[in-house]
């Protein structure tokens, strides 16, 4: 079974592809995982990224659609199937990795999408603040520490709440137009990820049991 799994930041989409290749034995692909591989062992691809990288660039599309390539070719792939997460992240990629599964002979079986409305997500992943003096992370809403003042209390820049609506909109806006590519092809099957981690495992098991 070879699967792909999309969501916004905050979805839960590290927690439940952790218990996906737990249940279902799958290759876990990530992308962070798959350049550190590719340089760990100086493939054609991995060196390449590797002089965008020390120069401080950006890895362009090419070298991260070959490094995709290079893992997906190799037989584990073939033999335990795959979860890819984290690519692709535009919707070029999403072309790129079409061509590449057919060359290496593979095909995707299906898309989980774990779906929750932005609005929840802005709360979720803007609510972390750090104690001042000891440097203790908490939660104002799932973790709130006791004797809440406001004043003993900081953000960090990229949790405010108007950097995660921002950040949000960047992934939606790219997001949106791969979610729809594999929805005219039958493969996108949507998950309600504002439920109890459990759950959410639960709705994602039984599409991939009808999928086997």
């Amino acid at each position: 079974m070879n699967l792909l799994i999309m969501g916004l930041p905050g979805a839960g989409k590290g927690t439940q592809a952790a218990k996906i290749v737990e249940e279902f034995g799958l290759i876990h692909i990530s992308t962070g995982d798959m350049f550190r591989a590719a340089m760990a062992n100086q493939t054609e691809m991995g060196l390449l990224a590797k002089s965008y990288i020390d120069k401080g660039e950006l890895v362009p599309d090419e070298v991260t659609n070959g490094i995709v390539k290079e893992r997906l070719g190799q037989a584990d792939v073939a033999e335990k199937g795959f979860l890819l997460d984290g690519y692709p992240r535009t919707i070029e990629q999403a072309h790129a990795l079409d061509t590449t599964l057919a060359e290496v002979n593979l095909k995707l079986d299906g898309v989980i999408n774990i779906d929750v409305d932005p609005a929840s997500l802005v709360e979720r992943l803007s609510g972390r603040i750090i104690n001042k003096k000891t440097g203790e992370t908490f939660h104002k809403v799932f973790n709130p520490p006791a004797n809440y003042k406001e004043e003993d209390y900081y953000q960090r820049e990229d949790d405010k709440p108007e950097t995660v609506k921002r950040r949000l909109d960047v992934n939606i806006a790219q997001g949106q137009p791969i979610i729809d590519h594999y929805r005219e092809a039958g493969m996108v099957h949507d998950i309600q990820g504002n439920q109890e981690i459990s759950a959410v495992f639960a709705d994602i098991e039984q599409v991939l049991i009808d999928l086997k």
